[in-house]
């Protein structure tokens, strides 16, 4: 049995992994309620952005935290076309779960039935990631654990929509955040645990690409992503804002239009 260490460069992943998850979580949720404040083609691409950024930030994490993956006795690699999937089911599967949110009509089945896609992209995410992983030995799982990491992921994602849509102002987004993002890292986590490594010592080359060739530039082209679009959504108006600024307008027009008699004091 091979042995492993989740923590290579200490405290550093972990905690970076969970910053990542923090802010594509916020930021996914932040355009979830935006979407549910519009409608027609805003609130689809607010929805897409919702996907987008959940998911990309989940991949995020993970991989993150696997820059501080190892194994005793033998190298790591990761197969290309599986972790590009595991980002693309992330972001389609949390996307199929954010747009029934975004388009339900009972507040109760939306909410159970998107946090049951979210958590289940997050899972689908972590596992075919780490069937993307190549080394020098076999890699088994406990059904288990394994079961308690997708109930962690489903449990936690239906929390944090819950208070992404019930607790409103700045208070309910950072407590959202912080939900998701600790479920999110907790899946991983319980995920790993579930892990055995047989190695079987060899001298072949192993098929795939390292951490650092592939998945560390994909990390930060697509943390680069989430703190800009972090940003643009911070700077642009809510609905509510919009409304308000356009009402201003109208009575602006309205007096330049019409006069407004000021009575004498």
């Amino acid at each position: 049995m091979g042995q492993m260490h989740h923590f290579t460069f200490g405290w550093l992943t972990p905690l970076l992994s969970f910053v990542m998850a923090c802010v594509g979580s916020a930021l996914g949720l932040r355009c979830t309620v935006r979407a549910l404040a519009a409608a027609g083609k805003p609130r689809r691409n607010w929805l897409l952005t919702a996907a987008l950024a959940i998911g990309s930030g989940i991949w995020t994490m993970h991989f993150v935290a696997m820059l501080g993956f190892g194994v005793s006795g033998s190298a790591i690699r990761y197969n290309v076309p599986l972790t590009v999937l595991s980002l693309l089911v992330a972001v389609l599967v949390v996307g199929a779960g954010i747009f029934t949110v975004g388009y339900g009509t009972s507040r109760v089945r939306s909410l159970l039935t998107g946090g049951l896609g979210a958590g289940v992209g997050v899972a689908a995410m972590h596992y075919i990631g780490m069937a993307a992983l190549r080394l020098h030995g076999d890699v088994s799982y406990d059904l288990l654990i394994v079961s308690l990491s997708v109930l962690i992921a489903v449990a936690a994602a239906t929390a944090a929509l819950w208070a992404a849509l019930s607790v409103h102002g700045a208070g309910g987004a950072i407590v959202a955040s912080l939900v998701m993002g600790l479920a999110v890292s907790s899946m991983h986590y319980t995920g790993m645990a579930a892990v055995g490594i047989h190695i079987n010592p060899g001298q072949a080359v192993l098929a795939g690409a390292t951490a650092t060739e592939f998945i560390f530039p994909l990390t930060v082209v697509l943390g680069s992503f989430l703190f800009l679009t972090s940003a643009f959504v911070a700077l642009s108006p809510t609905a509510q804002q919009r409304k308000e600024s356009e009402s201003a307008v109208e009575r602006l027009n309205d007096v330049e239009t019409h006069g407004v008699r000021i009575p004498a004091n």
